[in-house]
């Protein structure tokens, strides 16, 4: 039987939103993460330094998503890991602060998760904390944090 164009147009504009309702369904479920990315982070990076962004600012206590790489972590038992802009193979926090990567986010994870190996693209999901804190076990200190973060493989 044959389908004019109207029906043709009315049944795959309903299909079209179908999956629109689909994808924002398993939206909620990751908890409506802000995507936001490193370039995202400051205003500026000088000698006054690092200015957080109004996005930055805006986001702040909201579920974020961010794509970046683990550096390896301080200690194998670590309850957190270090989010980067790009892969780093050594521990940049063990050499000079000339090594320091200017743009990282310090990752709190929620129960057990995977850490993955140098190298490898993962997507970490978290409420973004802003300001500076002390770690109270390693004494390492952060100005970005996700907290409460799951991370999967990209």
């Amino acid at each position: 039987m044959p389908v004019n164009r109207r029906e043709l147009l009315v049944n795959s504009l309903g299909a079209g939103l179908a999956s629109l309702g689909a994808l924002k369904g398993s939206s909620a479920i990751a908890g409506d993460a802000n995507p936001i990315a490193f370039a995202e982070l400051y205003k500026s990076v000088g000698p006054l330094g690092m200015v957080l962004s109004n996005r930055v600012m805006n986001l702040a206590g909201k579920p974020v998503e961010f794509m970046g790489f683990m550096a390896p972590p301080l200690k194998p038992d670590s309850k957190f890991f270090v989010l980067t802009r790009t892969p780093v193979s050594v521990c940049p926090f063990c050499s000079s602060d000339a090594d320091w990567p200017n743009d990282i986010v310090v990752i709190y994870l929620k129960g057990n998760s995977n850490f993955y190996r140098d190298g490898t693209l993962v997507k970490v999901v978290g409420k973004l904390e802003i300001g500076s804190k002390v770690d109270t076990v390693t004494g390492f200190v952060s100005l970005l944090r996700l907290t409460d973060a799951s991370v999967v493989q990209a």
